[in-house]
């Protein structure tokens, strides 16, 4: 059974605010449950979502921070962090959101993707509109994470230590296929395979003068023995030359 939302007086206890006093609740037919939390101007997370919220919706609020296990507790498969002041990501703010699908994230003032934060995270996840700062640092980070492909396009660098580099406006997987963030050079796989040919060459080349070397050692050890040979054979037996002063006389 599905009711409509009811927005729900204010309330705080002991300092926090609970979110079935403040946020839009509506339930899906066939079961499920929407809470919008959005344009509250929290500064903090509510406390107290309701077990069976799969939807939830903290948009245009000023959130700068996320705690571990923020929603640990909850079988979401869509959540809206857009439109804050997330500057960065607490490890395991995510944590257990096995079965989230979307992630906004758009909007905020993130500069870094922290595997330790969207690690384990397969959801589509919109990256759009944040101050990202792409460097060696980045590079490094995305292999490690899991999220789906088509989320990095919208890792667009707006700074980076590497000036020289033209990063500003381009997305960082695209910046990564033509240089090596970490020692800024570019990425050329005719000038890699270039450089393969003149190393199989430079082998090849070793391994012929090694074996003309060998073959000209080989040479001069046998014509030695054949001078040898021949000087040997020259030479009278020994005896003859006596023997024939013997007969002279």
């Amino acid at each position: 059974m599905s009711s409509s939302p009811a927005t729900l007086g204010l309330r705080w206890r002991a300092g926090r605010v609970f979110a079935q006093n403040i946020c839009q609740r509506s339930e899906r037919v066939g079961g499920g449950l929407t809470l919008r939390c959005s344009g509250l101007r929290l500064t903090q997370l509510p406390v107290g979502f309701p077990n069976s919220t799969d939807r939830l919706f903290l948009d245009r609020n000023v959130l700068s921070s996320l705690p571990a296990n923020s929603f640990s507790d909850l079988p979401l498969d869509e959540l809206d962090l857009s439109h804050n002041q997330l500057s960065s990501l607490d490890p395991g703010c995510f944590g257990g959101l096995d079965s989230l699908r979307f992630l906004d994230l758009s909007f905020n003032l993130l500069t870094a993707l922290d595997p330790a934060a969207l690690g384990g995270l397969r959801a589509r996840t919109n990256l759009t509109h944040n101050t990202w700062h792409c460097d060696c640092r980045m590079q490094l980070m995305v292999p490690e994470l899991v999220l789906d492909p088509s989320s990095l396009p919208g890792v667009i660098c707006q700074t980076s230590d590497l000036h020289n580099l033209g990063a500003v406006g381009r997305p960082l997987v695209l910046l990564m296929q033509d240089w090596d963030l970490c020692l800024s050079v570019r990425r050329n796989p005719d000038l890699v395979m270039l450089l393969t040919m003149i190393l199989w060459f430079s082998a090849l080349v070793s391994i012929l003068l090694n074996y003309i070397r060998q073959n000209q050692h080989l040479a001069r050890q046998h014509m030695a023995y054949m001078r040898a040979l021949q000087s040997h054979s020259a030479a009278p037996p020994a005896g003859e030359g006596e023997a024939c002063g013997n007969s002279a006389v």
